[in-house]
């Protein structure tokens, strides 16, 4: 995967973003998306060597759109400054989240604002075995590579059905469950780039089976 050539592309679409400028340089980008989808497709099949219960996840199935939504954020430019892609994207799930841009650069994965029913399912997991999801949490390992939780939206009190002196009463109160690793372009465009992810990949695992095990008993 030639990276420089998606952050040179990624910083002229950032300094022209139009539609204009994009058809002008359609060709550019459709290489650019073929190159990002062939280097996905091989590294889902790396991790899916590693990982036994990985759902097959091709770079075409995993890439998300360069276009801002913006129906719903109308004051967002046209076009994302990131190219952004899910794998081990199993239906309901918390897949692992790939983000190469401009402004940022990340892994991450978990839930990001669950539905009430998702959220429910989570919280009432840790209702059950919270000490587990905390052990994961503070792994050293893991808090090395992606510190606490996302910081996002909180309840000020427990949520409804649960004790405000419950134990886990912090973990309940989050309505966000995902974890993020930052990356910088010098990372990225290292030879070992695809190894660092799948080093990531791996620390995280165990977080994204605690939830997607609440989810779904």
């Amino acid at each position: 995967m030639n990276f420089q050539s998606l952050f040179q592309f990624l910083t002229e679409l950032n300094q022209n973003n139009s539609k204009e400028w994009m058809d002008n340089n359609r060709k550019w980008y459709k290489e650019v998306r073929k190159d990002y989808i062939a280097w996905l497709d091989e590294l889902d099949l790396a991790i899916a060597a590693l990982d036994n219960e990985y759902f097959d996840t091709p770079g075409k199935k995993g890439i998300n759109r360069i276009n801002n939504n913006l129906m719903f954020h109308p004051n967002k430019p046209i076009y994302k400054d990131h190219f952004g892609a899910g794998l081990d994207k199993a239906p309901n799930t918390a897949d692992f989240y790939i983000e190469v841009g401009l402004g940022q650069s990340m892994l991450a994965g978990g839930f990001w604002r669950p539905d009430p029913k998702t959220l429910r399912s989570i919280r009432e997991a840790i209702d059950y075995d919270g000490e587990e999801l905390k052990k994961i949490l503070n792994k050293k390992s893991f808090k090395d590579t992606f510190g606490e939780l996302v910081v996002d939206e909180t309840l000020k009190n427990a949520p409804k059905g649960f004790s405000k002196d419950h134990p886990h009463v912090e973990l309940l109160r989050h309505k966000t469950f995902a974890v993020m690793h930052p990356l910088t372009q010098k990372e990225i465009l290292q030879d070992d780039f695809k190894q660092k992810i799948i080093s990531v990949y791996m620390e995280m695992l165990p977080f994204r089976r605690y939830l997607n095990k609440a989810v779904t008993v």
